[in-house]
């Protein structure tokens, strides 16, 4: 090879490592700043484990959920039992947050994305009460904007971290449960009345009804009057009372649930047990709701399956005994019919 073609490759090269140098350094210019930050865990140091409580604080509400033994119990509502698997989801679904996105933000464009003190604040803490890590919830991220943003699920949620006032992350996560609403932490499972053999319903004002029936599949009679009933109704009535689910629980120092001067209801069951049930206010589309229950269940000795369920549902009962309940008015309104209600109607001729 003759010194002259030597002399071209060693400038071809020279040019060339030129060229790549000059395009790397163009590429590492067009990087974000915050590419090291991409895919790392929100809140890296943080273990479920070692987390005792979760306190959640919005503008104008605080829930904390604390652990105990192996149940968790919402402090605000008197340790009523929070769901544990909605518990156990939330914490394994906030580790697993990773950064999608993070930028710089200013003290204005804070208030914009609801990650001052307008948002939605979530610590974790431990048994000692230290925290252990934690976050501010703002506005959700929506991909294309929606009709309703209030009711649009979300794309994903944009977050602040203490101490990082200056900026602000975005995870693919919407992070629906951080919210201080007690509804959505606990189970909706309510009590239950069932096979109904007899059941009164007692308004304030002194009025009701009572209807009672000999066996599970007899039908109803309407005690006193010689009306004739309408069967159907006071099927509905008293099956009603076997599909109860809870809207929600109150908090302990609940006023004005009417549970003063409450609409009551007497049920018997051929299980061998009897409730009583209070019916207060109604607060929007849920009545407060109070009961007790008594008697010791005998069900058919032939019906193992029904005796499993009693055992297995009873404890939960004696547990919302203790609380005010809300109710949905929908799972309560056959019952609730005045006695002229459940009488049948002639035909109009």
């Amino acid at each position: 090879m003759s010194a002259r073609v030597v002399a071209i490759l060693v400038v071809l090269l020279a040019v060339l490592g030129g060229a790549a140098l000059l395009y790397q350094h163009q590429e590492s210019s067009r990087r974000p700043d915050n590419v090291a930050t991409l895919g790392r865990p929100l809140l890296k140091d943080l273990k479920a484990a070692d987390i005792a409580a979760i306190r959640i604080v919005e503008p104008k509400a605080t829930l904390t959920i604390v652990r105990k033994g192996d149940a968790w119990v919402i402090a605000e509502r008197g340790d009523f039992p929070a769901d544990t698997s909605k518990v156990r989801e939330f914490v394994l679904k906030v580790i697993g947050l990773k950064v999608g996105q993070s930028d710089p933000i200013g003290e204005k464009d804070r208030a914009r994305f609801n990650l001052d003190a307008s948002g939605t604040q979530v610590e974790f803490k431990n048994a000692e009460g230290k925290t252990l890590a934690g976050f501010t919830a703002g506005k959700k991220h929506f991909k294309r904007e929606p009709e309703n943003p209030e009711k649009a699920p979300g794309d994903g949620r944009f977050v602040a971290l203490p101490g990082e006032t200056g900026t602000i992350y975005l995870v693919a996560d919407p992070l629906p449960q951080a919210t201080a609403k007690s509804a959505e932490w606990i189970d909706r499972t309510s009590f239950q009345v069932e096979k109904v053999r007899a059941m009164e319903v007692r308004y304030p004002d002194g009025s009701g009804y009572r209807i009672e029936r000999a066996g599970d599949n007899a039908e109803w009679r309407l005690a006193g009057g010689g009306e004739k009933l309408d069967i159907s109704k006071a099927n509905s009535a008293s099956y009603s009372l076997s599909l109860l689910e809870l809207a929600d629980v109150a908090p302990r120092d609940a006023s004005s649930t009417g549970l003063d001067k409450p609409t009551t209801i007497q049920a018997t069951t051929f299980d061998g047990l009897a409730y009583h049930i209070k019916v207060g206010r109604l607060e929007g589309e849920n009545y407060y709701v109070s009961f007790t229950s008594s008697g010791d269940a005998k069900p058919d000795p032939k019906d193992a399956e029904r005796a499993k369920r009693l055992a297995e549902r009873l404890p939960r009962e004696k547990v919302l005994a203790q609380h005010v309940l809300l109710i949905p008015k929908s799972k309560l309104e056959d019952t609730l019919k005045k006695r002229a209600e459940l009488l049948e109607q002639k035909a109009k001729k």
